[in-house]
């Protein structure tokens, strides 16, 4: 399916990441190199696991959910140098997301930035994982999670929390600066957490739905998208547009996520056993 794009003006398109980009965590992408390092220790990394599959499942897309998760995070990243974080996601990038990126997602991104648009990525994952892996798509511009920082090292709290209705907020203050019109703006996210960041745009699609957001985008009438092929980068797919998902094997699709989610938080244990 391709997308038809309306003349650019001052314009943008916004990306979740995790799940709309890549096909996995970005955040429970990096736990073997924490632990391995030392940064987390086996209950952390089983803790995390889980809270990220209940989120991903719907259980915690409430705002009061949201920041148990932001305080938990603050809680365990307290005292850890900024410098060693950003090594070892430098060090493990390529491993551990180039191939997991969506060959739909980037083809699409390239699209939006061969007509000139702006590419913003918006991540509840911290801006030292977010960043990199926007540079890893050609991204410059991001909005993520910044956690506070005190002689070079986490102090526990959080400037800002990019999850829920705190991502229109990062959105809102880049399109005054940038001076975008948002109704002419694009947005494109897996999750209902996401629902106030594609509300806040004049086109909002949905990326591998989860049941809430499918719903809320077949009464709405918004684009679905089916992205289906984590590639490395080097290897795209040839001009393999995303699927639409009324060429999509409904059930089908739906068991084969939840196998992905369970067979990852399977490895993610075995990995800690």
């Amino acid at each position: 399916m391709r997308l038809h794009f309306r003349p650019v003006g001052l314009s943008a398109a916004f990306f979740d990441l995790d799940k709309t980009v890549i096909a996995k965590s970005s955040a429970l992408a990096f736990g073997r190199p924490f632990y391995r390092d030392g940064l987390i220790s086996r209950r952390d990394v089983v803790k995390t696991a889980y809270a990220q599959l209940m989120f991903r499942l719907g259980g915690g897309t409430d705002e009061q959910s949201m920041a148990r998760t932001r305080d938990y995070m603050a809680a365990l990243c307290k005292g850890w140098r900024v410098e060693q974080v950003q090594q070892i996601v430098a060090e493990t990038l390529n491993d551990l997301i180039n191939p997991y990126v969506y060959a739909e997602a980037a083809a699409l991104i390239a699209e939006h930035q061969a007509a000139g648009r702006d590419v913003v990525l918006v991540s509840a994952s911290g801006d030292e994982m977010v960043r990199p892996i926007g540079a890893l798509l050609g991204i410059t511009d991001v909005i993520a999670t910044r956690m506070a920082i005190v002689d070079g090292r986490y102090s526990g709290a959080v400037e800002f929390y990019s999850a829920g209705s705190a991502k229109v907020v990062g959105v809102k203050r880049l399109a005054e600066e940038r001076g975008y019109d948002l109704t002419r703006c694009y947005a494109y996210s897996d999750s209902s957490s996401d629902l106030p960041l594609l509300e806040a745009v004049g086109l909002p699609s949905v990326v591998n739905p989860d049941r809430a957001l499918r719903r809320v985008a077949a009464l709405r009438s918004w684009p679905i998208m089916e992205f289906r092929n984590p590639v490395p980068l080097g290897k795209r797919l040839r001009d393999r547009p995303a699927v639409p998902v009324a060429a999509a094997l409904g059930v089908g699709v739906g068991v084969a996520i939840g196998f992905a989610l369970y067979g990852r938080h399977r490895r993610t244990r075995s990995a800690v056993a």
